[in-house]
């Protein structure tokens, strides 16, 4: 037990919200069956804690000091709240059946609290917003930050998401076996969405890579790897997060400006992150169960960072993976993106044409006029290059983007 005001109290502290938080959360929502009770509890004892491990030191088990504090805090609240005898002994009958120290059994609770968090019946922002909150552990401050709204916004937005919750009866349990495939993507979405969101932010008022997102969705990801790890989208998406947060490093020059995938230092990339990535591709390989679309986008950046030189990259072999992508997401975005690679094989103008197809749904994105403005280029089509600069330019939200953009557009002459 660490000893009493030792510096080392406020780091457990915060490794023991890191670690513990989720378990916390997810014992007494399967408790009391109520995410407020849950939430507010768990933020009572770990601010306990705060207050209590530097006088009294740390205890040797922080999950089940945290658990029983809750617990109690809890049966408090039930106490204060209540103005009925019923209430009364159910806090007493409760209060006498205190839960024991985290056990593997507490895994479910967790994963019952993912579901629960990602119910269809939540809009797909509610979703993001509840899951960072009762399972990252993240404040509603962070959040509000991450969404670009105003921390009163985001606290009504997942205090109504609570009240849904309770007011549909939505249970909390894992999904059964015929509803899983389904209730599993919705979880995925969430985690990939939080991610995407670090990976490339959306907001000017915010840094072009939130690290602190990337490194929560790959937590988070994890989490749910490790709740069902036969689940090959679920490895397939941890697999495509390491192995994009892999080049984060090397994605942002000093001046702030976004580094193209072809002009990184690839020296600089995470090879412990690549090498995970990869084996977990090769286990799910192994396996031979056909890949899904997070699969096969992992393998895609499995292509990527296999070649050690942007001129080894096995363009034949992404465009073969954005092929059979294409039949699970035929979306355009999905071609897009298959039409970067072709243009690595067959030339600019085989991709434009590609590209030029996809304008009526893809207006308004502003990677559509990226990838056509350099095709342009690459065909030396200046003036038009220059035009579809000015629209990605206009439409880019991420800093480190438009000033790469905008550099392309000036070089142009």
């Amino acid at each position: 037990m660490t000893g009493p005001d030792q510096p080392g109290a406020a780091e457990a502290v915060t490794r023991a919200h890191r670690a513990e938080w989720a378990w916390v959360v997810a014992a007494l929502a399967r408790r009391f069956g109520d995410l407020d009770v849950a939430e507010e509890a768990a933020a009572e004892a770990f601010a306990t804690a705060v207050e209590r491990w530097p006088a009294d030191g740390v205890p040797p088990n922080p999950g089940a000091w945290l658990t029983t504090t809750a617990h109690r805090k809890a049966i408090d609240r039930i106490r204060r709240e209540s103005r009925r005898d019923e209430k009364h002994r159910e806090a007493r009958m409760l209060h006498d059946d205190e839960p024991a120290a985290p056990t593997g059994a507490i895994d479910d609770d967790r994963l019952r609290l993912i579901f629960t968090c990602c119910h269809p019946a939540l809009g797909p922002e509610t979703r993001i917003a509840l899951t960072l909150r009762m399972v990252g552990g993240l404040t509603v401050a962070e959040i509000a930050r991450a969404f670009l709204v105003r921390e009163t916004a985001m606290a009504q937005r997942i205090t109504r998401a609570k009240t849904k919750i309770k007011a549909a009866r939505i249970p909390y349990r894992v999904p059964s076996a015929a509803d899983l495939p389904e209730r599993v993507s919705g979880v995925l979405a969430a985690l990939y969405l939080i991610f995407n969101e670090g990976y490339l932010a959306t907001g000017p008022e915010t840094p072009p890579v939130r690290q602190e997102l990337t490194a929560e969705a790959i937590r988070l990801a994890r989490l749910v790897r490790s709740l069902l790890s036969a689940d090959g989208e679920v490895a397939g998406l941890l697999a495509l997060m390491l192995l994009t947060e892999a080049r984060r490093t090397a994605r942002v020059s000093a001046s702030g400006e976004l580094i193209a995938l072809g002009e990184q230092d690839r020296g600089a990339w995470d090879t412990e992150l690549i090498e995970e990535g990869h084996r977990l591709l090769v286990e799910r390989l192994a396996t031979g169960q056909p890949p899904g679309r997070y699969q096969l986008l992992a393998a895609i950046n499995a292509v990527h960072t296999a070649a050690r030189d942007v001129r080894d990259t096995g363009w034949t072999q992404i465009v073969a993976l954005y092929d059979r992508l294409a039949h699970l997401d035929p979306s355009p975005i999905v071609a897009l993106n298959r039409a970067v690679a072709v243009a690595e094989l067959d030339g600019p103008d085989v991709a434009l044409a590609a590209v030029d197809r996809l304008e009526e749904p893809l207006a308004g994105y502003h990677a559509f006029h990226a990838t056509r403005a350099d095709l342009l280029r690459r065909l030396g089509w200046s003036t038009d290059a220059r035009a579809a600069y000015d629209r990605a330019i206009a439409l880019a939200g991420n800093t480190a983007e438009t000033a790469y953009l905008t550099r392309r557009r000036d070089q142009l002459g």
